[in-house]
């Protein structure tokens, strides 16, 4: 039988630990480009909901080209940069980042827009969606070894 040991080394190893620390450093990239799209585009008459939606559409994208240098590199210690297959795995993540993109959309619409929810508060919590969903597809999908 398996004790804690085993569960705490499992969780709290070097591929775990990094993800987390990249995925801190992503989201402060994605959070930092959303408040200055979102605040530069209200301050131009931008309604709330353009803004919002403009916003964390150029936030996600900057976000999904920082993670992919740091999780090729940094959490999955993924050196192959032969073309074709940086090709397929960017195009992998990319699709993936694609779909949870999408998801947080309209996560971001039904919070803002339907629920009148803080727009700030919605991105929290679609962050926390994020960062599982990212994680499973990146271990077991794109940078499987």
């Amino acid at each position: 039988m398996k004790g804690p040991d085993h569960i705490r080394e499992k969780i709290f190893n070097y591929e775990t630990v990094s993800y987390v620390i990249a995925g801190v450093l992503t989201t402060a990239v994605d959070y930092i480009v959303f408040i200055i799209v979102n605040e530069a585009l209200r301050a131009h008459g931008i309604s709330e909901m353009k803004a919002v939606t403009a916003a964390t559409a150029v936030s996600w994208a900057a976000a999904v080209l920082f993670a992919y240098a740091a999780n090729k590199f940094a959490v999955f210690k993924n050196f192959d940069i032969k073309p074709a297959h940086m090709v397929r795995e960017f195009s992998a993540f990319v699709s993936a980042r694609v779909l949870s993109g999408a998801i947080t959309l309209i996560l971001m619409w039904l919070m803002t827009g339907f629920a009148g929810w803080n727009e700030y508060l919605a991105k929290v919590i679609t962050s926390v969606f994020n960062v599982v969903f990212n994680y499973v597809a990146s271990k077991l999908f794109i940078f499987k070894k």
